[in-house]
């Protein structure tokens, strides 16, 4: 239901733009015949927020991986250097919170562990709304800053790495309602105790789940009911742990995407001194508006690395 309500929220997405859009040529033709300053000024405010539409359901298009509708699990941590990264990881992290606010996302820092002179040793921050993750993975690898160190009594420019990572947020709630017609349910006489009564029914009983191959029996009832209701409460503990196991697999994929916090395997770059820029060097987007980037005006980097690498 969940995967369903986000389709028919994409798939009425063009069809909600394409009302609009035909409300606004009505209007453009009465303007032709009669111009209004006014309406047209209304006008020209409407086609702006229809572009603005248009460009979010187009990323949309771009963000179909499994987990990029969902919620996603922030983390930032600090390169070598000491106070200096430290102090960077932190402005990273405001940076992301304040983009999430302007985002309309939801955000809970769950982790955080201060340094002692400046900055942050770790953060790990909750970003929650629909595509957190899908438009947060455009952020991951390590970020790079170049500045005229606060730290330095010789005022001496510093460069400092810190890493961003981010994970799908994997619901840990697992359903396990069995379907019947994955089950092979086979039943036997017990070999064990149990005096006269199991040894002359077929009151053992063994369940396969054919999806997983897990295969769980119990005898120890002379009620073949009873040993049912045992076997698949067992089947149920056994599927928890199958489906807990894949996560944590799913995670450890993503685990393995890690990048060294070093020299050269920057994603971005933010320079302060000796003159003022920020460039993502996968796309070749740069800006000198360095203050505005820091301060969460990242959707433009977020978009152009969505555009080039949709399948990244």
């Amino acid at each position: 239901m969940k995967e369903q309500r986000a389709l028919k929220d994409v798939v009425d997405q063009p069809e909600a733009i394409g009302h609009e859009l035909e409300e606004l040529t009505v209007l453009l033709g009465l303007l032709r015949e009669e111009e209004d300053p006014q309406t047209l000024k209304e006008l020209g405010g409407s086609l702006r927020s229809l572009e603005s539409q248009i460009a979010a359901l187009e990323l949309t298009t771009v963000m179909v991986g499994e987990y990029d509708p969902g919620n996603a699990i922030l983390t930032i941590n600090p390169g070598a250097g000491g106070t200096e990264s430290q102090d960077w990881a932190q402005m990273l992290l405001r940076m992301y919170l304040r983009w999430a606010e302007a985002s309309s996302y939801k955000t809970e820092v769950i982790d955080l562990l201060p340094a002692e002179e400046a900055g942050i040793k770790s953060a790990t921050v909750t970003v929650a709304g629909k595509y957190a993750y899908g438009r947060l993975k455009a952020e991951m690898g390590v970020h790079r800053l170049v500045r005229i160190s606060p730290f330095d009594a010789n005022h001496r420019r510093h460069t400092s790495f810190a890493s961003v990572f981010v994970y799908p947020e994997i619901d840990e709630t697992i359903d396990v309602a069995i379907d019947v017609k994955d089950l092979r349910i086979d039943t036997y006489r017990s070999s064990g105790a149990g005096g006269q009564h199991v040894n002359v029914t077929d009151s053992a009983v063994r369940i396969t789940h054919l999806p997983t191959k897990i295969v769980v029996s119990c005898q120890n009832e002379r009620s073949q009911h009873k040993n049912k209701a045992m076997a698949m409460k067992v089947l149920r503990a056994r599927l928890y742990d199958h489906y807990r196991r894949e996560q944590e697999k799913e995670m450890a994929k993503f685990e393995g995407e890690k990048k060294d916090i070093a020299w050269g395997s920057q994603i971005r770059s933010y320079v302060l001194a000796p003159y003022q820029l920020v460039k993502d060097h996968r796309t070749g987007l740069e800006t000198g508006n360095v203050e505005k980037v820091l301060d969460g005006e990242i959707e433009p980097f977020i978009d152009a690395f969505l555009h080039l690498s949709p399948n990244t």
